[in-house]
């Protein structure tokens, strides 16, 4: 099962994720007005390397803990394949959104 990214990313984008990634499955895109990130679920090798990068949680290990956004990342990734890739912002920047954190 791919990992998926879900709501915590949206607005923030921290993107470490995509640099760590060796199958590039990570893409960003615009999604309710406001910058998210996905992951392809037909790309992604479930190794995990992403999971400890996102500072805020935003990614979870399968598509069972969070079916919602397991399916949100899959209709994106279509239009979001494309995109250019973000520059990532710095794992210590605090998060944009109140009600998210960073994870020690």
């Amino acid at each position: 099962m791919a990992h998926v990214i879900n709501e915590k990313c949206l607005g923030e984008v921290y993107a470490a994720c995509v640099d760590v990634c060796p199958v590039d499955c990570i893409h960003a895109g615009p999604y309710k007005e406001e910058d998210f990130m996905i992951i392809d679920p037909e790309v992604c090798i479930d190794c995990g390397v992403c999971l400890p990068e996102c500072p805020i949680g935003a990614i979870v290990g399968s598509t069972d803990e969070d079916e919602e956004y397991a399916a949100i990342n899959a209709e994106l990734t279509e239009a979001f394949k494309e995109n250019e890739k973000v520059t990532p912002r710095p794992p210590n920047d605090p998060p944009k959104k109140p009600g998210n954190s960073l994870v020690k």
